[in-house]
């Protein structure tokens, strides 16, 4: 997997001060993305063991509130698998620190997987899961909406993966 930038300390993506991963390759090509570059599998440099450690290391910051995952697409086959171990390895250092996840993909409330089955992996579930926020759905430049917290169009959903999953409902995280 490839990544196109990372954002070291972000309070656009998720709640706090946050370390933003955009990794590369989306087979979403919404109209006018802000980050159409990312749109390319290939862009970028090499998401590798430094760089996961980096951000391990940086994650242990006080000041962190956690890391946001965005691209590109980070729920793309093949970026699950990479994202996998890594918001594992997360996870088990820092379980008090938050995972955001946005993807342009919708998610089923009752399976936990997305709607577009063929872009479920061995993986998909236990990545979502993984994760204490999903922002879902593709940004729709007709609905967009420079007043909304932590999305781009009206039609994006900040849920609360846990309780969602617990629930087998859709609760929002914030409105």
């Amino acid at each position: 997997m490839n990544y196109a930038t990372i954002k070291w300390t972000d309070i656009a993506n998720g709640e706090g001060v946050r370390i933003s991963l955009f990794v590369s390759g989306c087979t979403h090509r919404c109209k006018n993305c802000f980050n159409e570059v990312a749109w390319d599998f290939t862009y970028g440099d090499l998401f590798d063991e430094t760089v996961e450690e980096k951000i391990l290391t940086e994650l242990s910051s006080d000041y962190i509130a956690g890391i946001s995952l965005l691209g590109g697409e980070p729920l793309e086959p093949l970026n699950q698998k990479t994202l996998l171990p890594f918001v594992k390895k997360v996870k088990d250092r820092y379980p008090n620190k938050t995972v955001w996840c946005y993807t342009g993909y919708v998610l089923d409330e009752k399976s936990g997987l997305l709607r577009e089955s063929a872009k479920n992996t061995e993986c998909t579930q236990e990545l979502i899961s993984l994760c204490d926020v999903l922002v879902d759905g593709a940004y729709i430049e007709e609905l967009k909406d420079v007043r909304l917290k932590f999305r781009g169009s009206s039609n994006q959903r900040i849920i609360d993966v846990k309780k969602t999953l617990k629930s087998g409902q859709c609760v929002l995280h914030i409105e």
